[in-house]
């Protein structure tokens, strides 16, 4: 009877695009004997089901208790509707009216299913490089808009032969509505070119080029979010060509290995780790090298970890298995410049560095660089986050009222919109200290604001006056800019991410940041809450003598760290090797800088600290790259290593100061009596982790029992963030960055969420109590 058929309208937002969410509902209506129907929208998947009471109770239990694997479940709304009796369950045309959200998933790795078909002689797909399905594949690298249907794809231009279409459209195939569904008939086709742009008169363009990489040349890859640079990654020869032509030369490069088995003959891989590199992300994971692996030693000089990741795509499986090698994967630019994403671009660009490029016809929408990821503390940290995690949305609350742009910071830049009860984290763009990343962070802000077609109310950025993120920033249109402090900024992001609304303790460590003083901070303890902090206490200030050389120019770290912690008289320079190759002219020019404010100014840092006890220990003059000297630092302690060198907290002092100086005058005793960098280095760590406690233990005094909120960029080191973790977790609840970058790759997260509460309470200035 009529009287027995009830309507539900239920509304799933979460990552349910592109994923075989669709077909997937299909099915369990039909298994349930429901009727009605199931499209996408702009903010998601919508149902109207009608039936039984009972079957539609069921049935929406159902929804949340087995998704596909790749879909993800934000949130799901029920309401009443007038009841209809429909014939049947029905998969409809999309609707792309109403609020945007991108609901589309991040590019997925190849599903198993896939793979098999690539590999077997018999299938059709064998050895097709572009093969997908509802579980895996391009999305948003290759997403013009939403929603997420082939229409607004960069494959909307390959036309579907009959087979593919039969696929397409049957809702019980597994490709129903795979929107980059393609085969060798009717999809994107590979093509080898020369460096000048030739088509190389061969029919297998694959074979080639794995045949180019045995040879010990450098190949370009045209990939998913972009250009690999790649070549064998056990020959010294082919490793080291490729560091000159790139001008990288000491940055670890990352390796893909073909399988688990091969990648746990280069790497000790713990169990959290293979889960990690096979999650459906794929990410490079840091794992300790393996002595003897077959890598070539230039592949991460002086580094005993190395990042490796399994092939995400049908093309990466194809080529490792003709390439019967691993190889370096690294990113398709020179150092300092953006990914390369399109086929001219990178034969401009890349010429001078590749032998041979395997280019296809299929357009990369977005550069999206592959994430970095590390297990801390057990559980999975993303240290870059960019292929595979991009889109995915964080959920905020209280929600934007009006939508944020938060633009980041200076190195490691990522952006940020927030909008309603949702942010959006941009893929990692990198230093913007070049105009191609700068064009490249603009052009990933046009990209979000495009996909959801938001203007921004709000603009949200560092203050640091010379960032190029908090120049571009200042020069938009719209009236309401709220600058962020950089630390507050980072302690946000971790509030965000775990959805805790403050007060928090936030321990902020990081290398350096702007302070609403004017100085360098790095090393702070705050109580935070989204509209305000208050700073309690600070590390000790070390002076950077030539201000960024000193950061470059690490020896002049170990100097003034010497200096300060012996009072002026330290002992002889001649008793520390790192200064035996020093002029003793530089020396004193650098201790007369050192006196001067305006040439050096005080840096609150503790990656500071990190660079000048790395300097003076290991005997390394000079740092290539941003925290080299740091990592080996870090990674060259003994984790079993339990003592813990002394340091002092001054309470007299506003903030109070975090002392290292016992600490550096431990540290002489420890190398004059002959104690070797392992011992010493995680002497240093236990003492950080404890000093951290210390001060977290007397701000709770005055500031009550809160959580600890833990981020900055020196949270990227697992002995330190553990160590920390160990000592505060006894007492407090400790919270960590897992989803978000720790580092500056997170910080517009943060800057959001405070620019929303700041503008809300109807505050003006900085973001400081």
């Amino acid at each position: 009877m009529e009287s027995c058929i009830e309507g539900r309208r239920i509304e799933v937002r979460g990552t349910v695009q592109g994923v075989g969410f669709r077909p997937w509902v299909y099915r369990l209506a039909r298994a349930t004997g429901i009727s009605g129907r199931v499209r996408n929208d702009a903010r998601g998947v919508t149902i109207e089901a009608f039936g039984s009471a009972e079957a539609l109770e069921g049935f929406v239990a159902r929804l949340t208790e087995a998704p596909p694997p790749a879909a993800s479940i934000r949130e799901l709304e029920t309401a009443v509707i007038a009841p209809e009796r429909a014939a049947d369950f029905v998969i409809v045309e999309s609707l792309s009216q109403g609020e945007r959200r991108v609901s589309a998933p991040p590019d997925l790795a190849t599903c198993p299913d896939c793979r098999r078909e690539i590999l077997d002689p018999r299938d059709r797909r064998h050895r097709y490089p572009f093969t997908n399905c509802t579980s895996c594949g391009p999305r948003f690298t290759i997403l013009r808009g939403v929603p997420y249907d082939r229409a607004t794809t960069s494959m909307a231009g390959f036309e579907m032969c009959a087979a593919c279409r039969r696929e397409y459209e049957s809702p019980l195939d597994r490709r129903f509505h795979a929107e980059p569904n393609a085969c060798p008939a009717c999809g994107p086709r590979l093509v080898a070119v020369s460096p000048g742009g030739q088509v190389q008169n061969n029919a297998d363009p694959l074979r080639l080029a794995a045949e180019a990489l045995r040879g010990g040349l450098v190949v370009a890859i045209k990939g998913v979010g972009g250009f690999h640079l790649a070549c064998d990654a056990s020959s010294s020869a082919a490793v080291t060509r490729l560091r000159r032509r790139k001008r990288r030369d000491h940055k670890p490069f990352a390796v893909m290995a073909r399988d688990l088995s091969d990648a746990g003959r280069l790497a000790h891989l713990t169990q959290d780790e293979r889960v990690l590199l096979t999650s459906v992300e794929r990410p490079i994971v840091l794992a300790r090298a393996r002595a003897g692996s077959g890598l070539a030693p230039e592949v991460a000089p002086r580094n005993p970890l190395v990042g490796l990741m399994l092939p995400y795509s049908p093309l990466h499986h194809l080529l490792l298995a003709e390439a019967d090698t691993p190889l370096v994967m690294t990113s398709g630019n020179l150092s300092d410049e953006p990914i390369a994403k399109d086929n001219d671009e990178a034969l401009e660009r890349l010429g001078s560095v590749a032998d041979l490029f395997l280019l296809h016809d299929r357009d990369i929408e977005t550069r999206c660089d592959d994430s970095v990821a590390r297990i801390v503390a057990g559980r999975p940290v993303v240290l870059r986050r960019g292929r595979g995690y991009v889109p995915r949305p964080v959920a905020v609350s209280p929600p934007f009222e009006r939508p944020v742009l938060a633009c980041g910071g200076q190195i490691k830049n990522a952006a940020c919109i927030g909008v309603s009860d949702t942010a959006y984290l941009g893929p990692h763009v990198g230093d913007l200290d070049s105009l191609g990343n700068v064009q490249a962070f603009e052009d990933a802000v046009r990209h979000l604001e495009r996909l959801l077609e938001v203007r921004p109310e709000i603009v949200a950025y560092d203050l640091h006056p010379g960032y190029r993120s908090t120049v571009y920033a200042l020069t938009r249109e719209e009236p309401l800019k709220v600058g962020v402090q950089h630390h507050h900024a980072h302690v946000a992001s971790v509030m965000a991410e775990h959805g805790l609304a403050g007060p928090v303790i936030g321990v902020a460590y990081d290398g350096t940041g702007y302070g609403t003083d004017g100085a360098l901070w790095g090393g702070e303890i705050l109580v935070a809450g989204l509209t305000g902090f208050e700073r309690r206490a600070t590390l000790r200030p070390l002076p950077l003598p030539g201000g960024e050389a000193a950061i470059r120019d690490v020896w002049r770290l170990a100097l003034v760290l010497l200096d300060d912690a012996f009072e002026g008289a330290p002992p002889s320079l001649d008793a520390f090797p790192l200064f035996r190759h020093v002029p003793e002219a530089a020396v004193e020019s650098v201790r007369r800088i050192a006196r001067v404010p305006t040439l050096a100014p005080r840096a609150h840092g503790v990656g500071r600290y990190f660079d000048a006890l790395g300097a003076l220990v290991l005997g390394l003059s000079l740092s290539h790259h941003e925290g080299e000297v740091a990592l080996e630092w870090n990674l060259v302690a003994d984790p079993g290593e339990r003592g813990a060198y002394p340091y002092d907290i001054d309470e007299s002092a506003s903030p109070w100061m975090i002392d290292l100086r016992p600490l550096v005058r431990a540290v002489v005793d420890d190398l004059r009596a002959g104690a070797g960098p392992a011992r010493i280095s995680s002497r240093f760590h236990n003492a950080l982790a404890l000093a951290t406690a210390d001060a977290v233990r007397r701000t709770a005094l005055g500031a009550g029992g809160l959580p600890v909120a833990l981020s900055g960029g020196c949270f990227q080191n697992a002995l330190l963030a553990e160590r920390v973790l160990d000592a505060l977790a006894p007492r407090f609840p400790v919270y960590l960055h897992r989803a978000v970058p720790p580092g500056d790759g997170g910080l517009a997260l943060g800057q959001a969420v405070v620019a929303r509460a700041v503008v809300e309470e109807g505050r003006e200035g900085p973001s400081c109590a």
